[in-house]
C-alpha cells in the first residue's frame, strides 16, 4: 500500500500508475489525512465466454412457459396507460 499526498500524486501520477497495474493500492491523502483509495481494476479475459457453462445444472419447470393470469396481464396494462 502506498500513501501519497495530493501534490505528490499529481506530480508523479504516471510513475504510480505503473505500480497500480502491478496490483498496488494507493491511499490518497490531504494534509496526511486519508481521503480516498485508488485500486487497480480487475483484469477481464479478452476471450468470449463459452456457451453452455451451466448445462445440466438447472431445470426450468413447464409451468414457466404457461400464460400469465388475466389479472396479472391487466395490472401491467394499467401501469402503462
Amino acid at each position: 500500500m502506498i500513501k501519497l499526498n495530493i501534490h505528490e500524486a499529481k506530480t508523479h501520477l504516471s510513475r504510480y500508475l505503473e505500480k497500480l497495474k502491478k496490483g498496488e493500492t494507493i491511499i490518497l491523502c490531504k494534509r496526511n489525512e486519508p481521503i480516498a483509495e485508488i485500486r487497480p481494476l480487475p483484469v477481464h479475459p479478452n476471450r468470449k465466454r463459452p456457451i453452455g457453462l451451466a448445462k445440466g445444472q438447472l431445470t426450468i419447470p413447464k409451468e414457466f412457459f404457461d400464460s400469465l393470469p388475466d389479472d396479472t396481464i391487466q395490472a401491467f396494462h394499467a401501469q402503462s396507460s
